[in-house]
């Protein structure tokens, strides 16, 4: 059903009825018993707005087209297709999101001759972007009304994390991860059990399995291969801690594409990989996929973890993020600590998980912090800073101490530099057999 349009007068409309003011005011004043004739324009007026509401196109003879990508990185340009079918020009507009930026007019002016128009917007802020709302509006031949419609709409653009770095800087660390793999024989290493073989002098006596040896009168060895189907969770905490900027971006958005590139290069190193974000309760969970055709339903997760504005639950969101798991699992978080007690309740947090599962902290350095503690003061305002700066980074690194003596594995790295040392840590922990 198309929607009803409204109907309000134009400027020109205005213009000519208040132009009948100064003559009704001369007539009133030189003629008194003829002021009734001030009405009598008023009237006039009236009547032709009515013809021209009446000889406007009606609104079903109005016929438009929105057409839009269904999603977009980042940075990257969205561009609306408007199309409209009329008999009368017609001026056109459209309800966007913050997260898109306008990059031209969002007002263009379609008719017969030009009945499409390309609106294009930049993607400024990842997430969900609703286009709730097209407007059309149209004036009679006379120019006195415009009509107006406005046609609801549930279309949404989903606008990603920019995936392009994270590609190409992931083929540098999976060749690097995959040298002389196929060539290479390690004896007595790797996770998983594949078969049993008789025992030859030179192999490891602690490959020998004496139950099996027994029952077959013979020694037998245990050969293992390296396991390549690990359990990997990226856990990211979207509280409003993670919602300042570092580096002038918001430290949840570095943490987005710190585990993108992540996800990435494990999926190709053939492990399993899965996401999961809270905050005051847990916010989106996706299944521990396998294969690189995991890696789109991660970043469309990816996209719709939106900036906090309230304090993480640490407990609940890491207790309900263990409920998930069924088998040993490296969890990597992505969080942030400056209040002292939430990062109490953190550590107290992660404690039962360090009995079945292996945990990795990335911490974005913070170099705004470091630069006020390190600045020479030429103020007594700067010494202030300093001190405050000092006394903050001092906390951090008090927890980030407590957690390596628990046996959590910290990872700390500058806000450019956080995917690269994540990944780095993940391939180191793979080649010592920890997962």
């Amino acid at each position: 059903m198309t929607p009803r349009a409204s109907l309000y007068p134009t400027a020109r409309a205005v213009l000519l009825m208040a132009a009948g003011v100064p003559a009704a005011l001369t007539v009133g004043i030189v003629w008194p018993h003829l002021w009734t004739l001030g009405f009598g324009w008023m009237l006039f007026v009236i009547l032709l707005l009515g013809l021209d509401a009446v000889l406007a196109p009606p609104g079903r003879r109005i016929v438009a087209r929105l057409g839009m990508p269904r999603s977009a990185p980042v940075g990257g340009t969205v561009e609306l297709r408007l199309a409209v079918d009329a008999p009368a020009r017609v001026e056109a507009t459209v309800d966007i999101d913050p997260h898109l930026t306008p990059l031209g007019s969002l007002r263009p002016t379609l008719s017969r001759e030009r009945p499409e128009a390309r609106l294009p917007l930049e993607a400024s802020r990842r997430g969900t972007a609703p286009l709730s709302a097209l407007w059309l509006r149209w004036q009679g031949p006379l120019g006195l009304v415009w009509k107006q419609r406005r046609e609801p709409r549930d279309e949404a653009v989903l606008i990603t994390p920019d995936t392009r770095p994270a590609r190409e800087q992931s083929q540098l660390f999976i060749r690097h991860a995959q040298a002389g793999e196929t060539a290479r024989r390690e004896i007595g290493t790797g996770a998983e059990f594949q078969s049993l073989k008789p025992w030859i002098d030179g192999m490891d006596r602690r490959a020998i399995d004496w139950k099996q040896s027994a029952r077959h009168a013979m020694l037998l060895a245990k050969d293992w291969q390296i396991e390549r189907n690990n359990q990997i969770l990226l856990a990211i905490d979207a509280g409003r801690a993670m919602a300042e900027p570092v580096g002038g971006v918001p430290r949840i958005d570095r943490a987005v594409s710190a585990a993108l590139l992540a996800a990435y290069v494990t999926l190709k190193l053939d492990d399993r990989v899965g996401l999961f974000a809270y905050a005051e309760q847990p916010l989106a969970a996706s299944a521990i996929g396998h294969g690189i055709a995991t890696f789109p339903a991660i970043q469309r997760l990816a996209a719709g973890i939106d900036y906090g504005t309230r304090e993480t639950n640490h407990t609940l969101g890491l207790t309900r993020l263990a409920q998930r798991l069924d088998r040993r699992t490296l969890i990597v978080l992505f969080t942030e600590f400056t209040d002292p007690t939430s990062a109490e309740l953190m550590v107290k947090a992660c404690a039962p998980l360090l009995k079945r599962h292996l945990l990795l902290f990335l911490i974005h350095r913070d170099e705004e912090l470091e630069s006020l503690a390190a600045a020479e003061p030429l103020a007594p305002e700067d010494v202030t800073r300093a001190v405050a700066a000092q006394a903050l980074l001092r906390e951090r690194a008090i927890v980030a101490a407590r957690l390596r003596r628990m046996g959590v594995h910290v990872v700390e790295a500058g806000h450019e530099g956080g995917g690269s040392a994540l990944v780095e840590a993940y391939l180191m922990l793979k080649r010592q057999r920890l997962l």
